[in-house]
């Protein structure tokens, strides 16, 4: 399925039926009366946040959505229908803008909230609502309200509990291929990861929902490499996972470069709990990785982890970091004792590295 994460759609709710102008005709009753129903009310335009999308994908081929009109009246006082509702289906994260782009509408977090986006017009009254002692026979009725209409922008936040960053080939798609069973498009050259992916990371008493973003270059924020876009799906991540090339020639670099474009972007990005971590290192030589360690834990002031999605060299630890985490945040938010995630334990000498073993798997 094709991944898309911003439409603008055009809405329009249903007009509201005509009222009718009738009377009364029966053989031996003279005067009958005027006896013209109400017309029905429009349908709705509602948005319903549903389980078991995760893509705009469904508004790329039609952009267009009309409620139906309210039936109109006729006589014998029978009033029209309602119109029929329009339902518009969305994934978990969806926000809902004005045609600007900017002013937010709705923020839909959890699935079966709804909102009714645009309001059906009401009836016209038929000629039989306008009877009174004064006029006997009124020969007029209403026509329906006009629904309203108007353009509006779905736009998609992935929900994930943590999420990987990093500069294009830093090895997020590998980690996220290594610890899910999501499958990412991997290849050795930049920008293979064109769309993000989610995959569950469950380990032991791990479980978490990991989101990849395509790679970061310089102005992401500013929507180089379409970098803000994709630096929306990271917003409410409770951790980033932040990936440095071990077999970059200055990883210093790469780390300040992805750490700006995170500070620059803002909406709590640069806040946000990150761990560091070099990845790649079964492609380094020993001596060459300690140096670029030292230097790394420099500049960032703290010790990045080492890691190696490919032979599964410290992706449990990293795993359980970012659980310890996850959990914490959820504990703090909703109010919850979480155990905290267990620290892994290599009891085994024999079973040191899952690089004896090949790639690990949760």
């Amino acid at each position: 399925m094709k991944f898309l994460d911003t439409a603008k759609i055009w809405i329009k709710a249903g007009d509201g039926g005509a009222g009718a102008v009738s009377f009364r005709r029966e053989k031996f009753i003279e005067f009958g009366g005027p006896d013209g129903g109400d017309g029905g009310r429009g349908g709705d335009v509602i948005i319903a946040c549903v389980q078991g999308l995760n893509t705009l994908v469904d508004y790329r081929y039609q952009q267009h959505f009309k409620a139906k009109i309210g039936g109109h009246g006729m006589g014998k006082n029978r009033h029209g229908a309602d119109g029929e509702d329009v339902i518009l289906r969305v994934p978990v994260g969806t926000q809902v803008l004005e045609e600007d782009g900017e002013t937010l509408i709705a923020d839909f977090t959890k699935p079966g909230e709804t909102l009714r986006i645009a309001k059906g017009g009401n009836g016209g009254f038929g000629n039989a609502y306008f009877k009174s002692s004064v006029n006997r026979a009124p020969r007029r009725a209403n026509p329906g309200l006009e629904g309203p209409e108007k353009w509006i922008w779905l736009r998609l936040k992935l929900i994930a509990d943590a999420g990987l960053v990093g500069l294009p080939n830093a090895g997020k798609s590998t980690f996220l291929a290594a610890t899910t069973a999501a499958k990412p498009k991997i290849a050795d050259y930049p920008f293979t990861t064109l769309t993000p992916g989610l995959g569950v990371v469950r380990a032991d008493s791990v479980e978490f929902v990991l989101a990849d973003i395509p790679g970061l270059i310089e102005g992401a924020h500013e929507g180089a490499g379409l970098g803000d876009k994709f630096l929306g799906h990271i917003e409410r991540c409770r951790v980033l996972l932040h990936l440095v090339d071990a077999t970059s020639d200055d990883v210093v670099g790469a780390w300040r470069t992805v750490r700006g474009e995170l500070d620059a972007y803002g909406h709590g990005l640069e806040d946000k709990p990150e761990i560091l971590a070099l990845s790649k290192v079964d492609a380094v030589d020993p001596d060459e990785l300690k140096t670029k360690r030292a230097k790394l834990k420099r500049a960032a002031k703290r010790d990045p982890m080492l890691l190696s999605a490919a032979s599964g060299a410290g992706v449990r630890e990293a795993l359980f970091a970012l659980g310890r985490i996850v959990n914490e945040a959820k504990a703090l938010e909703f109010g919850e004792v979480i155990a905290p995630a267990p620290v892994p334990v290599d009891d085994d000498p024999a079973d040191e590295r899952a690089s004896d073993r090949g790639a690990w798997r949760p």
